[in-house]
């Protein structure tokens, strides 16, 4: 465990547009992999900052980028009905090809610190970011993806198209899933499709399934936080980047 980060906001350049990201990495000096964290609808809040620190002190240079950026920049916010609305609006405005180049800028960034690891990179993703997480599995930098309760990857894709599950062939790395087996958002069938894609073209993969877990499980700002399942899950995180990353 590392003992001391560093954190900062920085600004990823991609063409005309700029795009803030929160930044964690150890004080010490190292190379270590590099891992991008995506966000909830609720931007980059104290949550995701909080997951990307911690992912920090395991060994790793994390990044958050503000996928809202292009519709609300400087966007966060809380859990009530009304920032659920305000959160759910935006993702639905944004578009997968600039999410994707969104999230490959920020891998670009990582690749120029000198703290950074250039051969393989992780990202880990909750709620909308879930989703985004398993389009950004397909990106070539990608060797190992956690996507927490993703809802739609069965049924749509950001900004239109075919769903975003048939991407499943393109995944580069290995694939982590979580979900909730109370979580309305995600019915089990669902679950099951996302599961036999993943078998069905060979891609390295686990499916977490967590009873009594709710939608927002992993986070402990949200009612639905359920300690148990997020301590687990966050030991299966641990697993994942340890084998696929910290080698």
């Amino acid at each position: 465990m590392i003992q001391a980060i560093d954190t900062k906001t920085v600004k990823l350049s991609q063409g005309n547009l700029e795009i803030e990201a929160y930044l964690a990495q150890p004080q010490e000096p190292g190379s270590y992999p590099g891992i991008v964290v995506l966000q909830e609808i609720f931007g980059v809040n104290a949550h995701i900052r909080e997951v990307t620190e911690r992912i920090a002190k395991l060994g790793y240079v994390a990044i958050a980028p503000a996928i809202f950026q292009r519709i609300a920049p400087g966007f966060e916010t809380g859990y009530t009905p009304e920032d659920i609305e305000t959160g759910r609006n935006y993702a639905m405005q944004t578009k997968a090809s600039e999410l994707l180049s969104d999230v490959q800028t920020a891998i670009d960034y990582l690749k120029t610190l000198p703290k950074v690891k250039k051969d393989g990179f992780g990202c880990i993703g909750f709620c909308f970011g879930g989703h985004v997480a398993y389009l950004t599995s397909t990106l070539p930098d990608i060797k190992a993806t956690a996507s927490f309760y993703g809802a739609g990857i069965t049924s749509r894709t950001p900004g239109g198209g075919a769903p975003t599950l048939t991407l499943t062939p393109d995944i580069k790395g290995t694939l982590y899933a979580f979900f909730g087996k109370e979580d309305a958002s995600i019915p089990q069938e669902q679950v099951d499709q996302i599961e036999a894609e993943l078998e069905k073209y060979k891609i390295e993969h686990r499916v977490f399934r967590y009873d009594g877990a709710d939608h927002g499980f992993f986070c402990n700002h949200r009612a639905s936080y359920n300690p148990s399942s997020a301590a687990d899950a966050w030991e299966q995180v641990k697993q994942l980047f340890d084998s696929q990353l910290a080698v």
